[in-house]
């Protein structure tokens, strides 16, 4: 007889709808926590499969669809800070796996999150929050796949924290926010172009004095790299134009070609090839470099890399060429 009062196995669905009625009580009642640090290692279960099986693309289907029904999303992001250290982990795993679960070949968390953009506020001011920033971080990076995100962080006044969330002095946070800003700017390339050409003036003000000039040599190498991918990436080339011309910008580059750091001045030297290679160099840019020649050619020439680098040294040799043959009257 006890076979006829088995409980019906929970589908997909149904873990879903609970999550989501224990996230509301999460507050208040501490058995019902153990239930929903339960519910969300299934949940992380059916996504990623176990050491016994697999994912089932229909039971992943099922939850996902359930799961941005009704604002499950907006609660977990809610409630996470009253989650203990496991679930806040099963939960950033699961948030991160649904960004990228299609339902009949759409993803359908980029189509809730357009309507639901104020998430991420709540997300980027994770970084203020010692215990939730790398979760929250983690978070953010899988949201920005979807460009509608990530055209509206970069237009946000939210930007502007970053430079000051990668210089913070716990490590692993700033490192975090370095990687969100990294992928903020190198992800979706048209809308990246349209950023920068639009925010030309002030992000790289702060680029330059926060990051650059950095006394922190972590954040001037990593700052030097990621100027030189956003800079030699053709969809930027009207941006990269605009930097090469300025006197300031070939100051600083400069500076960090005469870095101790064989790592920043590799990626200094890349930045500093298209301040030389720019076919319409302004005269000042043109002045500062017959008036350091001997200087650089000097450096450039002592200059050598660990490992041998064909490219490294065509490089380098068409650079010192150019540099070699400036003309004063070129000022003309």
């Amino acid at each position: 007889m006890k076979s006829l009062f088995k409980s019906k196995p929970r589908t997909p669905s149904d873990i879903v709808r609970q999550t989501r009625d224990l996230l509301r009580y999460t507050n208040r009642d501490h058995d019902k926590m153990s239930d929903l640090t339960k519910n969300l290692r299934d949940l992380k279960s059916i996504l990623y499969g176990n050491s016994e099986s697999e994912p089932v693309p229909e039971a992943c289907a099922q939850l996902t669809q359930e799961f941005f029904k009704d604002n499950t999303l907006r609660l977990l992001i809610q409630y996470l800070p009253n989650l203990n250290l496991e679930a806040r982990k099963d939960a950033t795993q699961i948030v991160a796996n649904l960004q990228r679960q299609q339902v009949q070949s759409k993803l359908i968390a980029s189509d809730y999150l357009e309507t639901n953009l104020d998430l991420m506020d709540v997300l980027i001011s994770g970084y203020e929050n010692t215990d939730m920033a790398l979760h929250y971080g983690a978070m953010l990076r899988e949201c920005i796949r979807h460009q509608i995100v990530a055209k509206y962080v970069l237009d946000s006044p939210h930007m502007k924290k970053f430079f000051d969330f990668i210089q913070l002095p716990n490590f692993d946070i700033a490192a975090d926010a370095a990687a969100t800003f990294k992928e903020l700017l190198t992800r979706h390339k048209s809308t990246v172009a349209e950023f920068l050409s639009k925010n030309y003036e002030w992000f790289f003000d702060e680029y330059n004095s926060k990051l650059l000039e950095s006394s922190n040599y972590i954040t001037r190498r990593q700052a030097v790299k990621l100027l030189g991918d956003m800079l030699l990436d053709r969809t930027n080339s009207a941006v990269m134009t605009r930097y090469v011309s300025s006197r300031d910008n070939l100051r600083i580059l400069m500076n960090l070609l005469r870095e101790s750091s064989k790592s920043i001045q590799i990626e200094a030297f890349h930045v500093f090839k298209l301040f030389v290679a720019n076919q319409k160099k302004p005269a000042d840019i043109i002045s500062i470099l017959v008036a350091n020649r001997s200087k650089l050619l000097r450096l450039l020439g002592d200059f050598k890399i660990d490992k041998e680098d064909e490219q490294f040294e065509a490089d380098k040799a068409q650079v010192m060429k150019e540099i070699a043959a400036l003309e004063p009257r070129d000022l003309a």
